[in-house]
């Protein structure tokens, strides 16, 4: 009786050992399909394309405050040319994205970019403006005043574009799935990521006005911040190297833009923008 209780309690020990092996094999292939990003930084650079809604755009200085509703405006993506979109010398020529982040857990990341973004006003289109206009020249055409009014914006009256560019200087916080972490499949060579993204900060645009026949400007000047969301698919090439696709949209406040080269004169805009992004960038760890 002895020999067969003693034999069967060899028997569970054996089999509870071999079950414990096999669930620590099962939990080791399973940890080998988890993809281990914490720790890692990346960088990218790319290309954008964009659009804008309308926008109410307010002006104002010593003698005028007036007010334009539904404004249309475009972006300004440089036609594909090797030695423009090549040349680091030609760096702020295209419309751009950069970024640079840091992996601080395996699916979230937290990064800096600009997306370099060019806003060019129509040049010739029908708005709605309200306000005065009272410049020293008494035959000026633009003097008056005005109740809702219409207005055809050309040349004379007004050119405005922050073509080098909108420069919507951005934290970003991010979470970056694997598919072949779900799927398990190996994916050491190629990894299929999808990536949603919230951002925010602030525009420091080099704003191109003319306005009413003043002198041109063309200058830096922190103007204001915005908000964003993303989302897209990250394929990634040997656990290095990486090529993104973004889409991308956001809302931007900017309460103080420089219009002329008096501190006195200034407007303020807000709209939303809908990017497309394509970018090529390095993944690698760096720490532990």
């Amino acid at each position: 009786m002895y020999k067969v209780l003693l034999f069967c309690i060899l028997i569970a020990i054996c089999s509870h050992g071999y079950s414990q092996d096999e669930g620590n094999e099962t939990t080791r292939t399973e940890i080998n399909f988890k993809t281990q990003n914490k720790g890692k930084f990346y960088f990218y650079w790319g290309w954008n394309k964009a659009q804008y809604s309308y926008s109410d755009i307010q002006f104002k200085g010593n003698d005028y405050n007036f007010n334009l509703y539904d404004v249309a405006a475009e972006d300004r993506q440089t036609p594909w040319d090797a030695g423009v979109y090549l040349n680091p010398g030609s760096i702020s020529i295209p419309q751009t994205v950069a970024r640079i982040g840091y992996y601080f857990h395996n699916n979230w990341n937290l990064s800096l970019g600009v997306d370099h973004m060019k806003y060019v006003m129509v040049d010739i289109q029908g708005v709605t403006i309200d306000g005065y206009i009272d410049l020293q020249d008494p035959l000026n055409q633009f003097n008056g005043v005005y109740d809702n009014a219409p207005l055809m914006i050309n040349e004379d009256f007004l050119q405005f574009e922050h073509t080098d560019g909108l420069n919507y200087v951005n934290i970003e916080i991010s979470r970056v799935d694997n598919l072949g972490d779900y799927f398990k499949w190996d994916s050491k060579k190629i990894q299929v990521n999808i990536l949603e993204a919230f951002g925010a900060g602030i525009l420091y645009p080099k704003t191109n006005s003319m306005l009413l026949s003043k002198e041109r400007f063309d200058d830096y000047h922190l103007s204001g911040y915005g908000f964003s969301v993303k989302g897209g698919i990250n394929l990634t090439i040997f656990d290095h190297f990486f090529i993104q696709g973004e889409i991308k949209t956001g809302y931007i406040n900017m309460p103080d833009i420089r219009t002329t080269r008096s501190a006195t004169d200034s407007a303020s805009q807000e709209f939303f923008f809908f990017q497309r992004n394509i970018s090529f960038g390095y993944i690698f760890q760096l720490v532990k």
